[in-house]
């Protein structure tokens, strides 16, 4: 009996598990079990199924499931770390890019701001630039209080202290280009609900 309850709730626990992997992913960061429950809208006892799933899931792919009590995340595997490292490290030494500018520049000037936000103002998904801010430590990532399902992007002490300023307030022209910058998003009404466009 115990074998065919497990196979009459093996589809539900695959979607969950797909949609569970495509969450960590899109997030590029750790996601407690409450929140990762959230998103899915289910059980946590279901969530912990269908963790389980997507961690045998994963093995040889050279990503991990990496899990704790209380967060799950995804990781690069053992077996492919060191060429993953070595990879960053030269992606490190690189300048930032245009992308990488803009993100910042709209984080300074209209404050802490979320990524939906970023890329309906760039009209590009910014996922990836991002998540390169943040491993070089120019952004730091935080919950957002008004929406349990996103996160807040806001300039790291180290940036600041890197533009010799204590807040965003003490930029060039702060008020004039703060002013557009939200101008430009009181004129295009609210944000689209579709997806946008790969990052560059």
């Amino acid at each position: 009996m115990r074998a065919f309850r497990d196979s009459d709730n093996m589809p539900a626990r695959n979607d969950i598990a797909a949609r569970a992997h495509a969450f960590l992913f899109s997030e590029g960061g750790e996601l407690t079990h409450k929140k990762l429950a959230l998103l899915l809208e289910c059980k946590e006892e279901e969530l912990g199924a269908a963790l389980d799933a997507l961690s045998e899931r994963l093995e040889g792919s050279g990503v991990a499931l990496v899990r704790t009590d209380t967060a799950a995340s995804l990781a690069i595997s053992k077996e492919t770390s060191e060429a993953v490292r070595l990879a960053q490290k030269r992606e490190l030494e690189r300048d930032i890019g245009d992308a990488g500018l803009e993100v910042l520049a709209i984080v300074l000037y209209l404050g802490p701001s979320t990524r939906a936000r970023i890329d309906y103002i760039r009209g590009v998904n910014t996922s990836s630039t991002l998540r390169t801010l943040l491993s070089r430590g120019l952004l730091e990532r935080t919950e957002n209080p008004e929406d349990a399902r996103e996160y807040l992007y806001r300039p790291a002490i180290e940036l600041l202290a890197h533009l010799g300023i204590k807040n965003g307030k003490e930029l060039p022209e702060y008020a004039t280009i703060a002013a557009e910058l939200a101008a430009f998003e009181q004129a295009n009404g609210p944000r689209p609900e579709n997806g946008v466009s790969t990052d560059t």
